[in-house]
């Protein structure tokens, strides 16, 4: 891959960067910039849907967000470990890709996997910079790292103003119906296919209202924003 991504963003599994950031995404591709996503695994153990549906699903809302490309480590789900293997992979992807940003989820969070992709993706960040670590690819110095949120709120440090650009998103998680509806005989009734979406709506708004704008999606940065002049 000649050109490098702009932004490259992890998820533990997919529709978790469409949950945390997708209007961002949206108005990002909009103005014409590459933005990625990474899935670590195939969600193979949700209950509900299989691994070739939520693939399908995957690739819709991707898609419908314009992305340059989406791609999936195969880790597993439920097995994500602090391993040099797993940190390697996402080194790896990294390096191909050459981000100037990434994105992961923020490090608290009710579901392990994605604390666990947090983990590893500062880990693997830290490791693409440096030239003699894996050395048979070139290494790769991302200009900031940015966390996101899934299931949990925490105060965020930036905020971006997603007003106009907001059905993307919701069409993107609106992709994923294995998840989000609760349609179907044998369909598991889970916290995602309980009014989620609508969730996740509503905390747009409540994050715009900080800003008086109407949506708005929060971000987290362990590194001090650099300014050149308050105004």
């Amino acid at each position: 891959m000649s050109e490098g991504l702009d932004i490259l963003i992890f998820g533990a599994h997919a529709d978790d960067a469409e949950i945390g950031m997708g209007a961002t995404i949206a108005k990002h591709t909009a103005a014409g910039l590459r933005v990625g996503i990474c899935d670590l695994t195939y969600a193979e153990l949700s209950s509900n849907g299989t691994v070739e549906l939520r693939q399908q699903e995957a690739d819709e809302a991707a898609s419908l967000l314009g992305l340059t490309v989406r791609t999936n480590l195969g880790l597993p789900d439920r097995g994500l470990t602090m391993t040099k293997e797993q940190i390697d992979r996402i080194t790896l992807e990294i390096r191909k890709h050459k981000p100037k940003i990434v994105f992961a989820p923020y490090w608290q969070d009710r579901h392990p996997d994605h604390i666990a992709c947090s983990q590893l993706v500062q880990e693997a960040v830290f490791n693409a910079k440096l030239r003699r670590y894996l050395p048979e690819a070139p290494p790769v110095q991302v200009e900031q790292l940015y966390f996101y949120f899934i299931n949990d709120v925490y105060e965020a440090d930036v905020l971006v103003d997603v007003s106009g650009c907001y059905e993307p998103k919701l069409a993107a998680l609106g992709a994923y119906r294995s998840q989000f509806a609760a349609t179907g005989n044998d369909v598991v009734l889970t916290p995602l296919n309980q009014g989620y979406v609508e969730r996740v709506e509503a905390r747009d708004r409540l994050l715009g209202q900080k800003r008086m704008v109407a949506y708005a999606e929060g971000f987290v940065s362990k590194q001090p924003l650099t300014v050149d002049l308050f105004r």
